[in-house]
């Protein structure tokens, strides 16, 4: 299982979300975490790279509804990705990921 923080204003968009975009969120967060040590990604979760943004990476679901941006920091369990997450919350995260 990976490692994680949260950073920048993760917690006050976190906090805008509505319990079902925060139910869905936690739902796909699930997934994530079941595919991100391997680094291969099921393709629901749609994970890129942000365009723009060296280091900084997008997971979207919901028909493009729902995002998440994170990036990697360095390990702290060996073998074991250690994620920060940046952002969450529809395509306006993007003016400042």
């Amino acid at each position: 299982m990976p490692t994680r923080d949260v950073a920048g204003d993760f917690w006050n968009d976190y906090d805008r979300l509505t319990e079902a975009q925060r139910l869905r969120f936690l739902r796909v967060l699930q997934r994530f975490v079941e595919d991100v040590d391997s680094g291969h990604f099921r393709a629901s979760l749609r994970v890129k790279p942000v365009r723009g943004r060296s280091g900084i990476w997008e997971m979207t679901w919901e028909g493009n509804d729902g995002r998440a941006t994170f990036m990697y920091g360095p390990e702290r369990i060996p073998g074991k990705r250690h994620v920060i997450w940046l952002r969450v919350g529809g395509h306006e995260i993007f003016q400042e990921p």
